[in-house]
Protein backbone atom coordinates (compact mmCIF):
# COMPACT_ATOMS: atom_id res chain seq x y z
CA UNK A 1 0.00 0.00 0.00
CA UNK A 2 1.43 3.46 -0.91
CA UNK A 3 2.24 5.91 1.83
CA UNK A 4 -0.72 8.32 2.39
CA UNK A 5 -0.16 11.99 1.87
CA UNK A 6 -0.48 13.84 5.21
CA UNK A 7 -1.29 17.16 3.44
CA UNK A 8 -4.17 15.47 1.61
CA UNK A 9 -5.57 14.06 4.83
CA UNK A 10 -5.33 17.42 6.58
CA UNK A 11 -7.11 19.15 3.72
CA UNK A 12 -9.84 16.55 3.72
CA UNK A 13 -10.39 16.98 7.42
CA UNK A 14 -10.53 20.76 7.01
CA UNK A 15 -13.10 20.39 4.22
CA UNK A 16 -15.46 18.66 6.64
CA UNK A 17 -15.23 15.16 5.22
CA UNK A 18 -16.87 12.60 7.48
CA UNK A 19 -14.64 9.97 9.08
CA UNK A 20 -16.75 7.17 7.56
CA UNK A 21 -15.63 8.22 4.12
CA UNK A 22 -12.11 7.07 4.92
CA UNK A 23 -12.83 3.63 6.41
CA UNK A 24 -10.17 2.05 4.27
CA UNK A 25 -7.39 4.02 6.01
CA UNK A 26 -6.03 2.72 9.28
CA UNK A 27 -6.57 4.80 12.38
CA UNK A 28 -2.82 4.92 12.78
CA UNK A 29 -2.62 7.21 9.74
CA UNK A 30 -5.78 9.17 10.38
CA UNK A 31 -4.45 11.12 13.30
CA UNK A 32 -0.95 12.30 13.85
CA UNK A 33 1.08 11.48 16.93
CA UNK A 34 1.07 8.25 18.96
CA UNK A 35 -1.03 5.17 18.05
CA UNK A 36 -4.47 4.86 19.76
CA UNK A 37 -3.49 2.07 22.16
CA UNK A 38 -0.49 4.07 23.35
CA UNK A 39 -2.66 7.12 23.97
CA UNK A 40 -5.25 4.98 25.86
CA UNK A 41 -2.52 3.55 28.06
CA UNK A 42 -1.17 7.00 28.76
CA UNK A 43 -4.65 8.31 29.58
CA UNK A 44 -5.47 5.43 31.97
CA UNK A 45 -4.86 6.20 35.63
CA UNK A 46 -1.88 4.46 37.23
CA UNK A 47 -2.69 1.30 39.20
CA UNK A 48 -3.08 1.75 42.93
CA UNK A 49 -0.05 0.81 45.00
CA UNK A 50 0.13 -2.69 46.48
CA UNK A 51 -0.90 -2.29 50.10
CA UNK A 52 0.52 -5.71 51.03
CA UNK A 53 4.06 -4.46 50.41
CA UNK A 54 3.92 -2.93 53.87
CA UNK A 55 3.44 -6.40 55.39
CA UNK A 56 6.42 -8.50 56.27
CA UNK A 57 6.74 -12.03 54.94
CA UNK A 58 6.01 -13.48 58.36
CA UNK A 59 2.82 -11.47 58.74
CA UNK A 60 1.59 -12.32 55.24
CA UNK A 61 2.32 -16.00 55.89
CA UNK A 62 0.12 -15.89 58.97
CA UNK A 63 -2.67 -14.32 56.92
CA UNK A 64 -2.42 -16.94 54.15
CA UNK A 65 -2.29 -19.74 56.71
CA UNK A 66 -5.70 -18.65 58.06
CA UNK A 67 -7.45 -19.33 54.77
CA UNK A 68 -10.11 -22.00 55.44
CA UNK A 69 -9.79 -23.89 52.16
CA UNK A 70 -6.44 -25.14 50.78
CA UNK A 71 -7.66 -24.32 47.27
CA UNK A 72 -7.77 -20.66 48.27
CA UNK A 73 -4.07 -20.82 49.09
CA UNK A 74 -3.39 -22.18 45.61
CA UNK A 75 -5.47 -19.37 44.11
CA UNK A 76 -3.56 -16.80 46.17
CA UNK A 77 -0.32 -17.96 44.58
CA UNK A 78 -1.52 -16.50 41.26
CA UNK A 79 -1.60 -12.92 42.57
CA UNK A 80 2.08 -12.15 42.19
CA UNK A 81 5.50 -13.73 42.48
CA UNK A 82 5.81 -12.85 46.13
CA UNK A 83 2.51 -14.49 47.01
CA UNK A 84 3.49 -17.54 44.96
CA UNK A 85 6.74 -17.85 46.89
CA UNK A 86 5.03 -17.48 50.27
CA UNK A 87 2.14 -19.83 49.49
CA UNK A 88 4.67 -22.45 48.41
CA UNK A 89 6.14 -22.36 51.91
CA UNK A 90 2.72 -23.32 53.31
CA UNK A 91 2.30 -26.36 51.06
CA UNK A 92 2.78 -29.67 52.86
CA UNK A 93 1.48 -32.23 50.32
CA UNK A 94 2.33 -32.48 46.65
CA UNK A 95 2.04 -34.96 43.77
CA UNK A 96 4.60 -34.24 41.02
CA UNK A 97 3.94 -35.14 37.38
CA UNK A 98 7.14 -33.80 35.77
CA UNK A 99 10.50 -35.22 36.83
CA UNK A 100 12.39 -32.16 35.55
CA UNK A 101 10.51 -30.10 38.12
CA UNK A 102 11.87 -32.38 40.86
CA UNK A 103 15.52 -31.74 40.05
CA UNK A 104 15.27 -28.02 39.29
CA UNK A 105 12.33 -26.14 40.80
CA UNK A 106 10.81 -28.31 43.54
CA UNK A 107 13.14 -27.36 46.44
CA UNK A 108 12.74 -23.64 45.71
CA UNK A 109 9.00 -23.64 45.01
CA UNK A 110 7.87 -25.90 47.89
CA UNK A 111 10.63 -26.02 50.53
CA UNK A 112 8.58 -27.37 53.46
CA UNK A 113 6.96 -30.51 52.05
CA UNK A 114 6.26 -33.43 54.37
CA UNK A 115 4.24 -35.67 51.97
CA UNK A 116 5.61 -36.16 48.45
CA UNK A 117 4.32 -38.39 45.63
CA UNK A 118 6.88 -38.93 42.84
CA UNK A 119 5.30 -41.95 41.16
CA UNK A 120 3.35 -40.04 38.44
CA UNK A 121 6.52 -38.14 37.48
CA UNK A 122 8.57 -41.32 37.09
CA UNK A 123 6.44 -42.51 34.16
CA UNK A 124 7.78 -41.45 30.78
CA UNK A 125 5.13 -40.50 28.24
CA UNK A 126 5.24 -42.01 24.72
CA UNK A 127 7.59 -40.29 22.33
CA UNK A 128 4.87 -38.92 20.06
CA UNK A 129 1.42 -39.55 21.53
CA UNK A 130 -1.42 -38.98 19.13
CA UNK A 131 -4.87 -37.73 19.92
CA UNK A 132 -6.28 -41.19 19.27
CA UNK A 133 -3.96 -42.88 21.81
CA UNK A 134 -5.86 -44.68 24.59
CA UNK A 135 -5.48 -43.54 28.19
CA UNK A 136 -5.10 -45.96 31.10
CA UNK A 137 -6.31 -44.51 34.41
CA UNK A 138 -5.64 -46.14 37.78
CA UNK A 139 -6.59 -44.03 40.77
CA UNK A 140 -5.01 -40.59 40.46
CA UNK A 141 -2.55 -41.70 37.75
CA UNK A 142 -3.38 -41.50 34.03
CA UNK A 143 -1.07 -43.08 31.46
CA UNK A 144 -1.08 -42.53 27.70
CA UNK A 145 -0.48 -45.82 25.92
CA UNK A 146 1.51 -46.22 22.73
CA UNK A 147 -0.33 -48.71 20.47
CA UNK A 148 2.76 -49.14 18.27
CA UNK A 149 4.94 -50.35 21.18
CA UNK A 150 5.11 -53.93 22.45
CA UNK A 151 4.08 -53.90 25.25
CA UNK A 152 2.24 -50.55 25.08
CA UNK A 153 3.28 -49.84 28.70
CA UNK A 154 6.53 -51.53 29.71
CA UNK A 155 9.82 -50.95 31.48
CA UNK A 156 10.91 -48.64 28.68
CA UNK A 157 8.08 -46.29 29.66
CA UNK A 158 9.69 -45.49 33.00
CA UNK A 159 12.61 -43.16 33.46
CA UNK A 160 16.10 -44.57 33.57
CA UNK A 161 17.47 -45.72 36.92
CA UNK A 162 20.19 -43.06 37.02
CA UNK A 163 17.60 -40.32 36.41
CA UNK A 164 15.46 -41.63 39.25
CA UNK A 165 18.45 -41.82 41.57
CA UNK A 166 19.46 -38.21 40.85
CA UNK A 167 15.98 -36.98 41.62
CA UNK A 168 15.83 -38.94 44.88
CA UNK A 169 19.24 -37.54 45.85
CA UNK A 170 17.90 -34.00 45.44
CA UNK A 171 14.86 -34.84 47.57
CA UNK A 172 17.06 -36.36 50.28
CA UNK A 173 19.30 -33.28 50.39
CA UNK A 174 16.56 -30.62 50.44
CA UNK A 175 13.70 -32.23 52.39
CA UNK A 176 15.08 -33.55 55.69
CA UNK A 177 11.64 -33.40 57.39
CA UNK A 178 9.88 -35.61 54.84
CA UNK A 179 7.48 -38.05 56.50
CA UNK A 180 5.78 -39.78 53.58
CA UNK A 181 7.22 -40.64 50.18
CA UNK A 182 5.81 -42.46 47.15
CA UNK A 183 8.34 -43.35 44.48
CA UNK A 184 9.31 -45.90 41.84
CA UNK A 185 12.04 -48.32 42.75
CA UNK A 186 14.93 -48.83 40.39
CA UNK A 187 15.27 -52.09 38.52
CA UNK A 188 18.31 -52.99 40.62
CA UNK A 189 19.61 -51.91 44.01
CA UNK A 190 18.91 -48.18 44.20
CA UNK A 191 21.40 -45.62 45.44
CA UNK A 192 18.65 -43.02 45.53
CA UNK A 193 16.75 -44.90 48.23
CA UNK A 194 19.94 -45.08 50.28
CA UNK A 195 20.22 -41.30 50.00
CA UNK A 196 16.61 -40.96 51.17
CA UNK A 197 17.31 -43.21 54.15
CA UNK A 198 20.31 -41.10 55.13
CA UNK A 199 18.83 -37.65 54.47
CA UNK A 200 15.23 -38.11 55.62
CA UNK A 201 15.71 -39.43 59.12
CA UNK A 202 12.07 -38.80 60.11
CA UNK A 203 10.52 -40.71 57.21
CA UNK A 204 7.73 -42.91 58.58
CA UNK A 205 5.71 -43.98 55.52
CA UNK A 206 7.12 -45.30 52.25
CA UNK A 207 5.33 -46.48 49.10
CA UNK A 208 7.42 -48.26 46.46
CA UNK A 209 6.22 -49.22 42.99
CA UNK A 210 7.82 -51.67 40.55
CA UNK A 211 9.56 -53.52 43.37
CA UNK A 212 11.82 -56.52 43.02
CA UNK A 213 13.81 -58.49 45.54
CA UNK A 214 16.94 -56.45 44.86
CA UNK A 215 15.07 -53.15 45.09
CA UNK A 216 14.00 -53.96 48.66
CA UNK A 217 17.56 -54.11 50.00
CA UNK A 218 17.86 -50.35 50.69
CA UNK A 219 14.57 -50.43 52.65
CA UNK A 220 16.43 -51.94 55.60
CA UNK A 221 18.28 -48.64 56.03
CA UNK A 222 15.13 -46.78 57.10
CA UNK A 223 15.40 -46.83 60.87
CA UNK A 224 12.04 -45.27 61.77
CA UNK A 225 9.84 -46.67 59.02
CA UNK A 226 6.39 -47.65 60.32
CA UNK A 227 4.15 -47.88 57.23
CA UNK A 228 5.28 -49.62 54.05
CA UNK A 229 3.40 -50.32 50.81
CA UNK A 230 5.13 -52.57 48.30
CA UNK A 231 3.77 -52.88 44.75
CA UNK A 232 5.61 -55.71 43.06
CA UNK A 233 6.78 -55.46 39.48
CA UNK A 234 4.47 -57.62 37.38
CA UNK A 235 5.33 -58.70 33.85
CA UNK A 236 2.08 -57.56 32.13
CA UNK A 237 2.32 -54.01 33.44
CA UNK A 238 6.00 -53.29 33.90
CA UNK A 239 7.46 -55.56 31.24
CA UNK A 240 9.81 -57.30 33.68
CA UNK A 241 11.30 -60.71 33.14
CA UNK A 242 10.52 -63.93 34.92
CA UNK A 243 12.97 -63.02 37.71
CA UNK A 244 11.08 -59.81 38.55
CA UNK A 245 8.61 -59.29 41.35
CA UNK A 246 8.80 -59.86 45.10
CA UNK A 247 9.32 -63.43 46.31
CA UNK A 248 10.21 -65.00 49.64
CA UNK A 249 13.71 -63.52 49.30
CA UNK A 250 12.36 -59.98 49.18
CA UNK A 251 9.91 -60.59 52.01
CA UNK A 252 12.73 -61.95 54.18
CA UNK A 253 14.93 -58.93 53.41
CA UNK A 254 12.03 -56.65 54.26
CA UNK A 255 11.27 -58.48 57.50
CA UNK A 256 14.84 -58.37 58.82
CA UNK A 257 15.31 -54.71 57.88
CA UNK A 258 12.00 -53.13 58.96
CA UNK A 259 11.35 -54.49 62.42
CA UNK A 260 9.34 -51.44 63.53
CA UNK A 261 6.62 -51.79 60.92
CA UNK A 262 3.08 -51.16 62.12
CA UNK A 263 1.28 -51.34 58.74
CA UNK A 264 2.33 -53.40 55.74
CA UNK A 265 0.64 -53.68 52.34
CA UNK A 266 1.77 -56.20 49.76
CA UNK A 267 0.40 -55.71 46.23
CA UNK A 268 0.97 -58.38 43.60
CA UNK A 269 3.66 -60.14 45.62
CA UNK A 270 4.67 -63.73 45.22
CA UNK A 271 6.03 -65.89 48.01
CA UNK A 272 4.81 -68.64 50.24
CA UNK A 273 4.70 -69.81 53.84
CA UNK A 274 8.35 -68.87 54.47
CA UNK A 275 8.02 -65.23 53.44
CA UNK A 276 4.89 -64.51 55.51
CA UNK A 277 6.34 -66.40 58.46
CA UNK A 278 9.51 -64.28 58.33
CA UNK A 279 7.40 -61.11 58.40
CA UNK A 280 5.42 -62.41 61.38
CA UNK A 281 8.50 -63.44 63.36
CA UNK A 282 10.61 -60.30 62.76
CA UNK A 283 7.98 -57.53 62.67
CA UNK A 284 6.70 -57.93 66.21
CA UNK A 285 4.88 -54.56 66.14
CA UNK A 286 2.88 -55.29 62.97
CA UNK A 287 -0.79 -54.47 63.57
CA UNK A 288 -2.28 -54.18 60.07
CA UNK A 289 -1.54 -56.42 57.10
CA UNK A 290 -3.06 -55.87 53.64
CA UNK A 291 -2.57 -58.44 50.88
CA UNK A 292 -3.83 -57.34 47.47
CA UNK A 293 -3.91 -59.35 44.24
CA UNK A 294 -1.40 -61.85 45.59
CA UNK A 295 0.33 -64.60 43.62
CA UNK A 296 1.49 -66.66 46.59
CA UNK A 297 2.01 -70.36 46.62
CA UNK A 298 -0.23 -72.79 48.47
CA UNK A 299 0.02 -72.91 52.25
CA UNK A 300 0.78 -69.26 53.01
CA UNK A 301 -2.38 -68.83 55.09
CA UNK A 302 -0.99 -70.93 57.94
CA UNK A 303 1.92 -68.48 58.38
CA UNK A 304 -0.43 -65.78 59.65
CA UNK A 305 -0.33 -67.44 63.06
CA UNK A 306 3.21 -66.05 63.50
CA UNK A 307 1.85 -62.46 63.50
CA UNK A 308 1.49 -62.23 67.25
CA UNK A 309 0.29 -58.61 67.37
CA UNK A 310 -1.86 -58.49 64.22
CA UNK A 311 -5.16 -56.64 64.68
CA UNK A 312 -6.41 -56.08 61.11
CA UNK A 313 -6.19 -58.43 58.14
CA UNK A 314 -7.37 -57.11 54.77
CA UNK A 315 -7.59 -59.12 51.55
CA UNK A 316 -8.22 -56.95 48.51
CA UNK A 317 -8.68 -57.92 44.87
CA UNK A 318 -7.56 -61.51 45.40
CA UNK A 319 -8.67 -63.97 42.74
CA UNK A 320 -7.96 -66.81 45.15
CA UNK A 321 -7.23 -67.09 48.85
CA UNK A 322 -5.13 -70.23 49.20
CA UNK A 323 -5.05 -73.16 46.80
CA UNK A 324 -4.06 -75.68 49.48
CA UNK A 325 -4.22 -74.34 53.07
CA UNK A 326 -3.35 -77.73 54.57
CA UNK A 327 -4.97 -79.68 57.41
CA UNK A 328 -7.08 -77.58 59.78
CA UNK A 329 -5.13 -78.75 62.84
CA UNK A 330 -1.93 -77.22 61.40
CA UNK A 331 -3.33 -73.78 60.66
CA UNK A 332 -3.14 -72.06 64.02
CA UNK A 333 -4.94 -68.81 64.80
CA UNK A 334 -4.31 -65.07 65.12
CA UNK A 335 -5.29 -64.62 68.74
CA UNK A 336 -5.06 -60.80 68.72
CA UNK A 337 -6.98 -60.26 65.46
CA UNK A 338 -9.87 -57.80 65.73
CA UNK A 339 -10.93 -57.05 62.14
CA UNK A 340 -11.20 -59.23 59.02
CA UNK A 341 -11.92 -57.34 55.78
CA UNK A 342 -12.57 -58.82 52.34
CA UNK A 343 -12.77 -56.41 49.37
CA UNK A 344 -13.39 -57.49 45.76
CA UNK A 345 -12.27 -61.08 46.36
CA UNK A 346 -13.30 -64.41 44.87
CA UNK A 347 -14.84 -66.52 47.63
CA UNK A 348 -15.76 -69.63 45.67
CA UNK A 349 -13.26 -72.02 47.29
CA UNK A 350 -14.98 -73.54 50.31
CA UNK A 351 -11.85 -75.12 51.73
CA UNK A 352 -9.81 -71.90 51.55
CA UNK A 353 -12.62 -69.84 53.10
CA UNK A 354 -13.00 -72.38 55.90
CA UNK A 355 -9.26 -72.14 56.61
CA UNK A 356 -9.43 -68.33 56.64
CA UNK A 357 -12.20 -68.31 59.24
CA UNK A 358 -10.28 -70.80 61.36
CA UNK A 359 -7.21 -68.56 61.38
CA UNK A 360 -9.37 -65.50 62.15
CA UNK A 361 -11.78 -67.12 64.58
CA UNK A 362 -11.10 -64.47 67.23
CA UNK A 363 -12.08 -61.52 65.02
CA UNK A 364 -14.64 -59.03 66.34
CA UNK A 365 -15.31 -57.19 63.07
CA UNK A 366 -16.15 -58.79 59.74
CA UNK A 367 -16.49 -56.70 56.56
CA UNK A 368 -17.36 -58.06 53.11
CA UNK A 369 -17.52 -55.63 50.19
CA UNK A 370 -18.33 -56.55 46.59
CA UNK A 371 -17.04 -60.11 46.79
CA UNK A 372 -18.03 -62.83 44.34
CA UNK A 373 -19.24 -66.32 45.19
CA UNK A 374 -20.46 -65.66 48.73
CA UNK A 375 -23.55 -67.86 48.82
CA UNK A 376 -25.52 -69.00 51.85
CA UNK A 377 -23.50 -72.15 52.43
CA UNK A 378 -20.20 -70.22 52.09
CA UNK A 379 -21.36 -67.48 54.45
CA UNK A 380 -22.41 -70.11 56.98
CA UNK A 381 -18.69 -70.80 57.55
CA UNK A 382 -18.45 -67.38 59.19
CA UNK A 383 -20.24 -68.90 62.17
CA UNK A 384 -16.81 -70.17 63.26
CA UNK A 385 -16.02 -66.62 64.37
CA UNK A 386 -18.19 -66.49 67.47
CA UNK A 387 -16.94 -63.16 68.85
CA UNK A 388 -18.22 -60.94 66.04
CA UNK A 389 -19.62 -57.61 67.26
CA UNK A 390 -19.78 -55.74 63.94
CA UNK A 391 -20.87 -57.18 60.58
CA UNK A 392 -20.95 -55.27 57.29
CA UNK A 393 -22.20 -56.85 54.06
CA UNK A 394 -22.12 -54.77 50.87
CA UNK A 395 -22.68 -55.91 47.32
CA UNK A 396 -23.18 -59.61 48.17
CA UNK A 397 -25.69 -60.37 45.42
CA UNK A 398 -25.93 -64.14 46.07
CA UNK A 399 -26.67 -63.92 49.78
CA UNK A 400 -30.30 -64.39 50.88
CA UNK A 401 -32.25 -63.41 53.96
CA UNK A 402 -32.20 -66.97 55.27
CA UNK A 403 -28.42 -67.14 54.91
CA UNK A 404 -27.93 -63.90 56.84
CA UNK A 405 -30.33 -64.95 59.57
CA UNK A 406 -28.72 -68.34 60.11
CA UNK A 407 -25.40 -66.70 60.96
CA UNK A 408 -26.27 -63.47 62.76
CA UNK A 409 -28.71 -65.16 65.14
CA UNK A 410 -25.90 -67.44 66.32
CA UNK A 411 -23.70 -64.51 67.37
CA UNK A 412 -24.60 -63.51 70.91
CA UNK A 413 -22.21 -60.51 70.99
CA UNK A 414 -23.42 -58.84 67.78
CA UNK A 415 -24.00 -55.10 68.30
CA UNK A 416 -23.89 -53.51 64.84
CA UNK A 417 -25.18 -54.74 61.49
CA UNK A 418 -24.94 -53.20 58.02
CA UNK A 419 -26.53 -54.80 54.94
CA UNK A 420 -26.27 -52.71 51.77
CA UNK A 421 -26.78 -53.69 48.15
CA UNK A 422 -27.60 -57.38 48.70
CA UNK A 423 -30.43 -57.79 46.21
CA UNK A 424 -31.59 -61.22 47.32
CA UNK A 425 -32.14 -60.09 50.90
CA UNK A 426 -35.81 -59.10 51.04
CA UNK A 427 -37.70 -57.10 53.65
CA UNK A 428 -40.76 -59.32 53.43
CA UNK A 429 -38.67 -62.37 54.38
CA UNK A 430 -37.66 -61.02 57.78
CA UNK A 431 -38.70 -63.46 60.48
CA UNK A 432 -39.72 -62.63 64.08
CA UNK A 433 -36.36 -63.93 65.31
CA UNK A 434 -34.53 -61.53 63.01
CA UNK A 435 -36.82 -58.67 64.04
CA UNK A 436 -36.05 -59.32 67.68
CA UNK A 437 -32.34 -59.24 66.89
CA UNK A 438 -32.78 -55.88 65.16
CA UNK A 439 -34.44 -54.42 68.25
CA UNK A 440 -31.47 -55.40 70.43
CA UNK A 441 -28.78 -53.95 68.17
CA UNK A 442 -27.03 -50.69 69.00
CA UNK A 443 -26.61 -49.77 65.33
CA UNK A 444 -28.51 -51.01 62.28
CA UNK A 445 -28.13 -50.01 58.63
CA UNK A 446 -30.59 -52.01 56.52
CA UNK A 447 -30.63 -51.20 52.79
CA UNK A 448 -30.42 -54.60 51.14
CA UNK A 449 -31.73 -53.60 47.70
CA UNK A 450 -32.76 -50.60 45.63
CA UNK A 451 -36.44 -51.08 46.46
CA UNK A 452 -35.77 -50.71 50.16
CA UNK A 453 -33.73 -47.56 49.51
CA UNK A 454 -36.49 -46.13 47.30
CA UNK A 455 -39.20 -46.91 49.85
CA UNK A 456 -37.19 -45.24 52.60
CA UNK A 457 -36.57 -42.12 50.50
CA UNK A 458 -40.27 -41.78 49.55
CA UNK A 459 -41.61 -42.28 53.05
CA UNK A 460 -44.11 -39.55 53.91
CA UNK A 461 -44.38 -38.15 50.39
CA UNK A 462 -47.47 -40.13 49.37
CA UNK A 463 -45.89 -41.26 46.11
CA UNK A 464 -46.22 -44.86 45.07
CA UNK A 465 -49.87 -45.17 46.11
CA UNK A 466 -52.85 -45.86 43.90
CA UNK A 467 -54.79 -42.95 42.48
CA UNK A 468 -58.04 -43.67 44.30
CA UNK A 469 -56.17 -43.44 47.61
CA UNK A 470 -53.79 -40.64 46.79
CA UNK A 471 -56.32 -38.24 45.25
CA UNK A 472 -59.06 -37.52 47.78
CA UNK A 473 -62.56 -36.82 46.54
CA UNK A 474 -63.62 -33.25 47.14
CA UNK A 475 -67.23 -31.89 47.20
CA UNK A 476 -67.52 -29.02 44.76
CA UNK A 477 -69.92 -26.10 45.28
CA UNK A 478 -73.41 -27.02 44.08
CA UNK A 479 -72.97 -30.72 44.88
CA UNK A 480 -73.66 -32.70 48.02
CA UNK A 481 -73.22 -36.36 48.79
CA UNK A 482 -76.23 -37.78 50.66
CA UNK A 483 -76.37 -41.52 51.30
CA UNK A 484 -74.21 -42.46 48.34
CA UNK A 485 -76.28 -40.28 45.97
CA UNK A 486 -75.06 -37.21 44.20
CA UNK A 487 -77.51 -34.28 44.25
CA UNK A 488 -77.06 -31.28 41.95
CA UNK A 489 -78.41 -27.88 42.74
CA UNK A 490 -78.81 -24.97 40.41
CA UNK A 491 -76.32 -22.18 40.70
CA UNK A 492 -77.16 -19.73 43.48
CA UNK A 493 -79.33 -22.22 45.42
CA UNK A 494 -78.05 -23.16 48.85
CA UNK A 495 -77.66 -26.83 49.56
Amino acid sequence: MPEPDRHLLTAAAAAGLHRDGLKGWPDLWMLPGKPPHARAAAAAPPPPPDQTLAFSDELLLRVLACLPDPHLTSAASLVCKRWARLSGRLRRRLAVRDWAFVTHRLPHRFPNLSVLDLFPASIAAPAAPSRASPVLTCGAVSLTLDPSADPPLGACRFLADDVLDRGLAVVAARFPNLRRLSATAAASESGGLMDIAGGCATLQELELHRCTDLALRPVSAFAHLQILRVAAASSPLYGTGHDGGVTDIGLTILAHGCKRLVKLELVGCEGSYDGIAAVGRCCAMLEELTIADHRMDAGWLAALAFCGNLKTLRLQGCGRIDDDPGPPEHLGACLTLESLQLHHCQLRDRRALHALFLVCEGAREFLVQNCWGLEDDMFALAGLCRRIKFLSLEGCSLLTTRGVESVVTSWNDLQSLEVVGCNKVKDEEITPALSELFSNLKELKWRPDNKSLLAASLAGTGMGKKGRVFFKRQILPGHQRVKEKMLSYPAGVAA
